[in-house]
């Protein structure tokens, strides 16, 4: 048989010659594939394949080589039902989809890795797999060491986060009915169990409670899902650096409102209008006037108003119940329940039309008109008449237009869903405040439930923005794909080869980019009169050429996008509408003045909401107000944000912050649209995993190396391969798997070898296997070849001797037979002859002449036929030519119209560019600066114009004189030449002529003396305008700086005020709050006992986290001395608000940033402080400097200055100084000027009384009181430096305030000089702006001196409980101090010589040596100081001295040790938490004490086996029966910690010692593996059994040596088989790689291995080995054959320890490892589960692993004396006397 691999190119298509029997997949129109056999073999150039159906039938396929319609090839039966698709050697849409048909029909599995996806088919049908010990198996495990789950993929998204410290996300998505939020429930499910708060508040219940509230009031009952999200959300689960749950936040996506208003047949409005339905007759719901859902037109729309198994009462009860646990008040679930009232009764009232039809009203006796306004607080009348009508404002008037009932039926609608979209934004942003914490977020974890790729019959805005969605987190997915798989590539040194894949940005471009889908949309909703045609022609006209949109034939109104999935034809009308989603304010202003405030909340502006909510980052849906009168204010262009801009920001925060994270994929398969369990639909199936991107991983992973092994699984599955010569030469593994693969694989293309693994193309581990096959089956053939011809052989031997006698007789007869039939043969024969000769000649004749003829007529046939063939030849010829060239010029043409086109794009682009940065110049602030330098000089310049225009004026003046005066001169000349002419000549023209002359110049003169006159108007008009404006700019300066110096004295005093109010106040509440700690305090220590434990776990893990670097949290002790610290630092809570301001900006963006006041003004002054604080340190750094180097030249001559004499007196005095500070730490620093200027008198009070100075002189007192005068002297200089120091400090603060009270100055007044270039109304708008800044920075400034005050408090709280805490430490120790004992140690001193008397067996101490009997024997003593005594020696000595103080009737003694021993051992126990040899010890120890209590506590019952003289050591005067029940606990706890420590121990490496460790060599293969390896498959993770077994040894050994009750040790014995038990078969149950024929040998073997070890330590009674009973049975049940009814009665039979739901998880996960071994049919486990009806398991699958037996301390009394007992003396116990 031929190689396979070469068959298949990389689509996974055979081409070239293919053989007989190869499988193959071909389309089918039912089952979308179904497999094929080919019957025959395929050779190149065939057109047929001749294939044979699963059903036998016989059938012809048709196939096109050349168009590459071969058929894919089908995958080996050992590759079918894999966990991860990416194992499949054929990677290919028919090998997905039967993977996927097989795990769930067959098997019953829901989940299938797909590379980095988790494929979850929605089964309809509850499955016991999510449990609490589900949750506990998954914890912990690798992602590929268990069968797929989507627990897998949480743990695995937390263990990320915790190893890698970055943010993960998980993204759930699938079309309506695929199980999304479920799966988005069990993934928070998980994290709340894993990631338990470690604090009181529960915050992970308040993260699974929000689920029941949202599901109410965003799930609906769709045609496709009975409980279907109609809204996207992401949910952010908070971690903090121990990765517990300290809160959580969510984002909401595009609610469905439509719902509110309108439902399809068969669907159902949102949950909680039938919950509320439902519980209409609770007492407190009376008021809401509520009926059935039947009654209201809001819920009856669908039909039927119930779903089959859901009761909407008791689901209201529970969102109620969340809504208490989420902290929302009962008054505000009655305003909630209200406005859900109202929007129902809003559904119902009835419009009657008038007359005219163009108008409407509603009867003023309308009860549901009447309740919706009771309900909401509203006005009747108001809201009746608003209802109806509408406003129409025009530029001179206003108009109340009456609404047609149609338009009010539109208005009625749009308001309700505009009220439930608000009371949605509301609960989301009360369940984020629920969910919020004030602990510091180290890391999240965001769930992404989200919905699919969606196309109905009629696809409207609502489908056209989800698949919007869909195609952007498309994108995301494969570029991570992309990366993952270069990664891979990277990290095993594997020459990267660039992969192509599908782009799906050229169709996210058509949506969003400019003048895309959206832009055109938005620009047609701001038209005034824009229709849906108008906007689908302008689609049409600017994208008809795009590749992704296309124009259906039929229609004009809608338009098809070629998505990543599919075409989907979205319908344009009511996507303006929709988009713009407009209500009418007149009636949003109703419900703004309502009575109830929270419904007047609900509709106030959308920036309050946002400011009141930072955690709400979501955009759910806003709502633009139509308003009545068009504005002109800056501030509403965000009000009118359309829906389709809102979901486009949203989604792009939404895929910033994944980009941000790591992904994890869960993509959610809808198998069938009738919701039946278990029931598959190929063409829906495939359809979904086209649109959900598991195809296109498949073809990203499929493009490069699919197929990847380590080293170690290929030498175990392919050695027999191997030669043995490549075997025994080289011992390296890989060395080895590198010369076979050259051997059997020739093209070096076809794998690669990585640093830890081997790399495939696709096809060839199917190759490998079938070559694998291949030698196993010719083994089998050589072996049955070899008996087969032995057995052959006998046969032929007796048959040969009974033959040959047969064959003597039989040839003489035939001899005699044929003699007599060749003697008439032969006359036949020439009689033949003749005959057929002449018969043969007469046709050969005729056949002759009648082919000459043919061959004659055919020649000329084909002569004719080639001449018309060449003449048509020549003639195409030509044709050609002439096409040919024609086509030349057209293609010519078409390029340069092309680049002509690209030129002018470009030009236009370049343009646009260089447009957009002058517009983005214009707008920018240095520009304003440029636009507004000098604009303080601008009265200087108007001054200087006026100037100019005098001058200006002056001149004009002058001009005029002197044109006026030449006017005259020439007229008078002109006069004078007139009478000549007249009196010369007496001409008429000549006259007529100057006297027009002259009328022209009188004219101009006149135009003259208008200018003139002009020019002095404006002069004087400009004149008082500019001195008005100076006069006022000097009286409003006047009136600022006396309004400033009001304000800063105002300010001062109410600072000064204020400052002494609050520090009154503060101390006042201080005194108060100590005295409620006081009172804490001692209710605490009352409960002390019961906190003891949590205590000390909770100080020593603070001690673990304080020496462990990296991220651990600082303790809070330690924080709060740290901020003792005379340090100077900044505020936290300075840092922390700017920190929480500037995220703020980054999340909600620039434009929305700069618009928000608040936020800009804090982040300014922010800056201000933080550059003021820089100079402050920078002045007070300089200062230091220059004061280090003053001190350092006075050090120098105060060391030049000193004497020799005077050194003593010097070093006398340090020495005292030195003794002071031991009791006042901080004296170098800080000394009291009193107590130097004391100490300064007395001095000189010692030196007046003392008279004679010799003497006073000669122990060089005279030196000493020198040197403490010197020393005053320091001291008060140091004081006066330190003054003039503070004094200098406070006039460089006040100097700066003078600075910063300049700048603010020189701010206001250029503020000023920007205002009187504004009209009056800008003036005044300005003026509020200012004033509004100038509180906004008051309150800030109150704000930051209220944290810092309530920062200072709960520091101060801190001191004062770690003062408590060392106060109690210090009383406790003063009372444990153990005073002098005189007696004692005279006693011990003094050698008195006793008489030996005979022991008593009693230990007499000293009650003062308690602790020291204590420390000595429990606190500090090691198991091995007494290896060598007798066992249980301490609880021996601790017995004798109990006796001895019963003895001497000292109950206080009695119980003052008792007490004490057991606190000791319990501190031992908790230091010593991972000890086992430590635990043991004091197990056996608190075993014999209790026994010896027992035994010696006088009562019969305990006395039987006592021998006389033990009778005489029993117990006088007490009753100790309640300190044995005490024993008795603490002997429980020490065991339960035993079994603790051994299962930690143990648990790591049972699963890869009991499952996975071949203990028989050669026995398992390993199968191929998918993307997910298992980590357990590398060799430096693994354990094998006799690690176990070693580690069992070393614990049965250390229990024996330290003398524990054998019966302890079997009880031990058998929790910890248990343990094993439970685990390897948990994991069992969950793992479908290990459930094989040869794991179950190997099981059995490991198995009977350990039962060995417990019969070889005589642990057989112990009940240990029936404890491994069901996974004895499982090891069988993979043994067993599974074919026949027979087959499962044994099976019935045999496994009676395992559950019927694990027998059938069993055979569902079992697995052949090779293809000799079949298959578990269906039907036979359907036989299994008919034959285990009876039986009544519990529905548990997994076993617990925690559960503990309980234990038994039988009593077992020592054959010891307590007067043979010796102490050693190691011990250091000298201080017991024997008595």
């Amino acid at each position: 048989m031929e190689r396979e691999g070469v068959c298949a190119d990389r689509e996974f298509r055979f081409k070239g010659p293919c053989p007989k029997y190869t499988r193959v997949w071909i389309p089918d129109p039912e089952e979308v594939w179904k497999s094929a056999e080919i019957i025959k073999d395929y050779k190149d150039g065939d057109r047929t394949l001749h294939l044979k159906l699963e059903d036998d039938t016989v059938l012809e396929y048709p196939i096109n080589p050349e168009a590459n319609e071969l058929p894919f090839l089908r995958n080996p039966d050992i590759l079918v039902g894999e966990n991860d698709l990416t194992a499949l050697s054929y990677l290919h849409e028919p090998a997905v989809l039967h993977n996927l048909k097989v795990r769930f029909l067959e098997s019953n599995h829901i989940y299938t890795y797909c590379g980095i996806v988790l494929v979850a088919i929605n089964p309809y049908e509850q499955l016991p797999i999510y449990g609490q010990d589900v949750i506990y198996a998954y914890s912990g495990q690798n992602m590929g060491d268990m069968d797929p789950h989507i627990f897998a993929v949480a743990e695995e998204a937390y263990k990320q986060m915790a190893r890698d410290e970055k943010n993960q996300s998980i993204i759930v998505s699938g079309e309506s009915g695929a199980g999304k939020t479920v799966s988005a429930k069990y993934a928070m499910r998980f994290f709340a169990s894993v990631g338990g708060s470690s604090s009181e508040t529960n915050i992970e219940e308040k993260v699974l409670a929000s689920s029941p509230i949202m599901e109410s009031i965003g799930n609906a009952k769709t045609t496709r899902n009975d409980n279907s999200s109609r809204f996207g959300k992401y949910i952010q689960i908070g971690f903090d650096k121990r990765y517990h749950i300290i809160g959580a936040n969510m984002r909401t996506y595009l609610l469905e409102k439509s719902r509110v208003v309108f439902q399809a047949e068969d669907e159902r409005n949102y949950h909680i209008f039938y919950q509320l339905c439902a519980s209409a007759g609770l007492p407190e719901f009376k008021d809401l006037a509520l009926s059935s859902a039947e009654d209201f037109f809001y819920t009856a729309q669908g039909g039927d108003t119930s779903i089959d198994g859901v009761d909407d009462a008791s689901d209201f009860e529970k969102t109620r119940q969340a809504f208490t646990l989420l902290g929302v008040k009962e008054s505000h679930q009655m305003t909630i329940f209200k406005i859900l009232a109202a929007i129902l009764h809003l559904g119902n009232l009835d419009f009657q039309p008038e007359r005219d039809g163009e108008s409407c009203t509603i009867s003023k006796q309308d009860e549901h008109l009447h309740n919706f306004c009771r309900l909401l607080g509203v006005e009747h009348s108001q809201m009746e008449h608003w209802l109806c009508h509408r406003k129409l404002v025009t530029t001179s008037e206003t108009y109340i237009k009456p609404m047609s009932v149609q338009q009010v039926v539109n208005a009625r609608n749009a308001l309700a869903k505009h009220i439930y979209a608000q009371l949605f934004n509301w609960i989301v942003q009360h369940v984020n405040k629920a969910l919020y914490t004030t602990a510091k977020q180290h890391s999240f974890i965001g769930v992404l439930d989200i919905y699919g790729f969606e196309t109905f019959e009629v696809n409207s805005f609502e489908q056209f923005c989800i698949n919007y969605a869909n195609e952007k987190l498309q994108q995301q997915f494969n570029l991570h794909v992309f990366k993952l798989e270069q990664e891979e590539y990277m990290k095993e040194q594997i020459p990267w080869t660039l992969i192509d894949f599908y782009d799906n940005q050229p169709c996210i471009d058509l949506i969003e980019a400019k003048l895309g889908i959206f832009d055109l949309l938005d620009e047609e909703c701001k038209v005034p009169k824009g229709t849906d045609e108008n906007w689908a022609q302008k689609l049409y006209d600017r994208h008809g050429s795009s590749q992704h949109f296309q124009k259906p034939r039929m229609s004009n109104t809608s338009f098809i996008v070629v998505h990543f999935a599919d075409k989907v034809e979205y319908q344009c009308e009511g996507f303006l509408e929709k988009n713009r989603d407009t209500v009418y304010e007149e009636q949003i202003n109703i419900l703004k003045a309502s009575k109830y405030p929270m419904v007047a909340d609900l509709f106030h502006d959308g920036k309050d909401t946002k400011a009141g909510a930072p955690g709400m980052k979501g955009v759910s849906s806003k709502v633009n107000i139509r308003s009545a009168r068009p504005t002109v204010k800056a501030a509403n262009k965000e009000h009118k944000k359309t829906v389709g801009h809102q979901f486009r920001n949203s989604l792009h925060l939404l895929m910033e912050t994944l980009n941000a994270t790591t992904p994890h994929y869960v993509r959610c398969i809808k198998p069938n649209d009738e919701k039946l369990p278990f029931s598959f639909d190929p063409k829906r199936a495939v359809q979904q995993l086209r649109a959900c991107g598991v195809l296109e991983t498949i073809r990203i992973s499929a493009a490069g190396y699919p197929s990847r092994w380590t080293y170690h699984d290929f030498f175990n599955r392919y050695r027999v391969l191997m030669k043995k010569s490549d075997l025994s030469k080289k011992a390296d593994k890989k060395a080895i798997c590198k010369t076979v693969l050259e051997n059997l694989i020739k093209d070096p293309d076809k794998f690669q070898f990585g640093r830890t693994k081997i790399f495939f193309r696709a096809g060839q581990v199917a190759y490998l296997e079938k070559l694998r096959a291949d030698k196993f089956r010719s083994a089998t053939i050589m072996i049955q070849k070899t008996v087969r011809g032995w057995l052959q052989k006998l046969k032929y031997r007796r048959t040969r001797e009974a033959a040959i006698r047969i064959q003597r007789h039989t040839r003489g007869h035939l001899a005699r037979r044929l003699a007599d039939r060749l003697r008439k043969t032969k006359a036949a024969i020439v009689f033949q002859k003749q005959y057929r000769m002449l018969r043969i000649r007469r046709a050969y004749q005729m056949i002759r002449g009648a082919t000459v003829t043919i061959q004659a007529f055919t020649r000329g046939m084909f002569v004719r036929k080639t001449f018309r063939k060449v003449l048509a030849e020549h003639k195409a010829t030509v044709i050609q030519k002439n096409a040919r060239a024609w086509l030349a010029r057209k293609h010519f043409l078409r390029f340069r119209c092309a680049a002509v086109v690209i030129q002018c794009y470009f030009r236009r682009m370049k343009a646009r560019q260089e447009l957009k940065a002058l517009k983005i110049e214009a707008r920018s602030a240095e520009h304003l600066k440029r636009l507004n330098v000098g604009m303080e000089n601008k009265v200087v310049q108007l001054q200087r114009k006026i100037d100019e225009q005098q001058k200006e004026y002056k001149l004009l003046n002058e001009q005029l004189s002197t044109n006026s005066s030449a006017y005259s001169s020439e007229l008078e000349k002109l006069k004078k030449e007139l009478e000549r002419h007249r009196r010369k000549s007496g001409d008429g023209n000549q006259i007529t002529s100057l006297q027009e002359e002259i009328d022209s110049l009188r004219l101009a003169l006149e135009e003259a003396h208008g200018e003139r006159k002009i020019v002095e108007d404006t002069y004087v008009k400009e004149k008082d305008i500019l001195r008005k404006r100076i006069s006022d700019l000097e009286e409003e300066n006047v009136l600022l700086k006396e309004e400033k110096e009001a304000l800063n004295s105002k300010i001062l005093r109410q600072s000064e005020d204020e400052f002494a109010q609050n520090a009154a106040e503060e101390n006042a509440l201080m005194k108060k709050e100590l005295e409620e700690e006081r009172f804490r305090y001692q209710n605490l220590v009352k409960e002390y006992s019961r906190l003891e434990q949590r205590y000390d776990n909770l100080r020593d893990e603070m001690t673990v986290v304080k020496q462990t670097p990296g991220h651990r949290r600082n303790p809070s002790n330690q924080s709060s001395l740290e901020s003792d610290s005379n340090y100077p630092s900044i505020s936290t809570s300075e840092v922390g608000d700017t920190e929480d301001a500037i995220q703020q900006v980054e999340e909600i963006g620039l434009e929305k940033a700069a618009m928000d006041m608040t936020l800009f003004l804090k982040l300014q002054k922010r800056v201000r402080e933080l550059e003021q604080e820089r100079r402050k340190l920078q002045s007070q750094l300089e200062k230091k400097e220059n004061e280090n180097k003053k001190s350092q030249v006075i050090e120098m001559k105060n060391e030049m200055d000193l004497d020799r004499d005077t050194d003593l007196a010097y070093n006398s005095l340090k020495e005292s100084n030195v003794n002071m500070q031991t009791n006042w730490p901080n004296s170098d620093k800080h000394v009291d000027p009193e107590d130097a200027i004391e100490a300064y008198h007395g001095v000189c009070q010692t030196n007046r009384k003392t008279e004679d100075w010799g003497y006073l002189n000669e122990d060089g007192e005279l030196g000493l009181a020198y040197q403490g005068l010197k020393q005053v002297a320091r001291l008060l200089e140091a004081q006066l430096q330190d003054q003039q120091r503070e004094h200098e400090e406070e006039v460089e603060a006040l100097k700066d305030q003078i600075e910063a009270l300049r700048e603010e100055m020189a701010k206001q007044q250029d503020i000023f000089y920007q205002t009187l270039q504004l009209s009056p109304e800008a003036q005044v708008e300005f003026g509020i702006q200012q004033e509004i800044t100038r509180l906004t920075n008051e309150n800030l400034d109150l704000k930051e001196l209220l944290e810092k005050l309530e920062k200072n408090e709960r520091k101060l709280k801190k001191q004062l409980k770690i003062y408590m805490k060392k106060v109690q430490d210090y009383e406790a120790n003063q009372v444990s101090v153990r005073p002098e004992k005189p007696e004692h140690e005279l006693t011990r001193q003094v050698a008195v010589q006793r008489k030996e008397k005979e022991f008593q067996g009693m230990l007499e101490y000293y009650k003062e040596d308690e602790p020291l009997l204590i420390r000595n024997l429990i606190a500090e003593l090691k198991p091995q100081a007494v290896s060598a005594t007798v066992p249980c020696l301490p609880a021996y000595i601790l017995y004798m001295c109990i006796r001895h103080a019963d003895y001497i009737n000292d109950d206080h003694k009695v119980h003052s040790l008792l007490t004490s021993t057991i606190n000791g051992i319990k501190k031992v126990l908790k230091k010593h938490n991972d000890d086992f040899e430590m635990t043991s010890f004091w197990l056996s120890n608190a075993c014999r004490l209790l026994h010896c209590l027992k035994q010696y506590s006088g009562d019969t019952g305990f006395m039987t086996q006592n021998t006389p003289k033990q009778n005489e050591h029993c117990l006088t005067n007490f009753d100790l029966t309640e300190y044995r029940q005490v024993l008795s606990d603490l002997s429980i706890q020490i065991y339960q910690q035993l079994i603790k420590i051994a299962e930690g121990v143990l648990q790591p490496m049972i699963v890869t010692a009991v499952l996975e460790n071949e203990s028989i060599q050669g026995l398992s293969g390993v199968k191929p593996m998918g993307y997910r390896k298992r980590s357990s498959s590398t060799e430096e993770n693994t354990f094998s059994l006799e690690a176990i077994v070693r580690q069992l040894n070393a614990f049965h050994g250390i229990m024996c040596d330290q003398g524990l009750d054998p019966e302890i040790i079997q009880q031990v014995f058998k929790q910890l088989f248990y343990m094993i038990n439970a685990v390897a078969l948990n994991n069992l149950l969950l793992r479908k790689d290990v459930c094989s024929w040869s794991t179950g040998m190997q099981l059995r073997f490991n198995i009977s291995q350990l039962e060995e070890w417990l019969r070889g330590k005589n642990l057989l009674q112990s009940g240990a080995a029936e404890t491994m009973e069901p996974l004895i049975q499982a090891a069988q049940l993979l043994q067993l054959k599974k074919k026949t009814s027979e087959d499962a009665e044994a099976i019935c039979s045999l496994c009676t320890s395992l559950t019927t739901q694990q027998i059938v998880k069993i055979l569902n996960l079992y697995t052949p490892v090779n293809e000799f071994e079949e298959r578990v049919t269906v039907g036979f486990i359907r036989n299994i589960q008919a034959h285990l009806q009876e039986r009544n398991d519990p529905p548990q699958l997994l076993l617990d692993f925690k559960y503990m037996f309980p234990v038994l301390f039988p009593f077992s009394p020592s054959s010891l004396t307590m007067d043979s007992i010796h102490i050693p003396a190691s011990l250091n116990l000298e201080f017991l006397n024997k008595v």
